[in-house]
């Protein structure tokens, strides 16, 4: 299939700048085993492992209206995992004197690519980064390193945020069990078990995050 003909998995009526918490996974490029290994249920992180995990967390300096948490986060030998809270997507705007305006010129054109300060634009810029470093790295400039497109889920309660949290921390110590593991022995009930719970709908005395 033509990559560039894929249709998009983002949901069309939501709006991927509004502030929230997002479950992030991105794999490697034919899921290669690139960052490290897992060994007795903890991940290894190598040098490019490293540089991945580096770049995540930089996100934060370079967006202010992004925060990232240390516990909700892993890199894995062919993916990753995370969570992104977009807390204030007009961030970037408030070093402007009080009363100035910001001007942006006109165009005829149609926008292209995720919109800026979009969830699409900062998994973009930060596979970007990792990439052009992970290249310098290995001596393989051009090389791919990131799969076209990723997953996301949007978290909407409290209850499925500390599903998935959990999820994260001991996804190293369940990869035997691990869908991006060609060695697999099985599926994981727990994994299943996750993705059944994000689908339920919000109760009524539940507070939307």
């Amino acid at each position: 299939m033509n990559e560039h003909r894929r249709k998009s998995i983002r949901l069309k009526e939501r709006d991927y700048t509004e502030p929230g918490a997002y479950f992030v996974t991105i794999c490697t490029h034919k899921r290669a085993h690139l960052f490290g290994r897992v060994v007795d249920g903890e991940m290894e992180l190598n040098a490019l492992g490293e540089i991945v995990r580096e770049e995540w967390f930089r996100t934060t300096q370079v967006r202010p209206y992004v925060e990232l948490f240390e516990a909700e986060f892993v890199v894995m030998p062919n993916h990753i995992h995370g969570i992104i809270w977009i807390v204030a997507p007009d961030a970037v705007f408030r070093d402007l004197p009080v009363g100035a305006t910001r001007r942006v010129a006109p165009t005829t054109e149609p926008p292209r690519g995720p919109a800026p300060r979009s969830l699409g634009a900062i998994i973009g810029q930060f596979k970007s980064l990792a990439t052009k470093r992970i290249n310098v790295l290995r001596g393989t400039p051009g090389a791919r390193v990131w799969q076209r497109n990723y997953w996301e889920h949007i978290i909407r309660n409290e209850r499925t945020l500390e599903a998935i949290r959990r999820y994260i921390v001991y996804n190293p110590a369940r990869w035997a069990w691990d869908r991006y593991n060609p060695d697999a022995i099985g599926p994981d009930p727990w994994t299943r078990d996750i993705w059944r719970m994000m689908q339920i709908p919000l109760s009524p005395t539940e507070v939307q995050l």
